[in-house]
């Protein structure tokens, strides 16, 4: 999972000339999330974002735009759903 946090005046340039959606839309398009959200978060535009990430070298290829476009601060954080944790928990015995 990823949490992606643009500043104010990132957000309003990339809003403006357009950078905001085209990264959203690209990322949309390369990554394919099992789901994004938006909200706000510490008084940043502020997106969640569901996906997978099969090896540790894809994280330029996701951070960098957002980096580079938006000046945005990325998370990135495996998660599981309730079926991975329910395997793992089978091999702690």
């Amino acid at each position: 999972m990823a949490k992606i946090s643009i500043p104010v005046e990132s957000g309003n340039r990339a809003i403006v000339n357009g950078s905001l959606p085209s990264v959203i839309q690209r990322t949309a398009e390369r990554w394919h999330p099992e789901a994004m959200y938006f909200t706000t978060f510490d008084g940043r535009r502020t997106a969640y974002m569901v996906f997978n990430l099969p090896e540790t070298q894809d994280i330029p290829p996701f951070a960098e735009p957002f980096f580079t476009e938006l000046n945005a601060e990325v998370d990135i954080a495996p998660v599981m759903d309730g079926a991975d944790l329910q395997k793992g928990l089978t091999q702690l015995n």
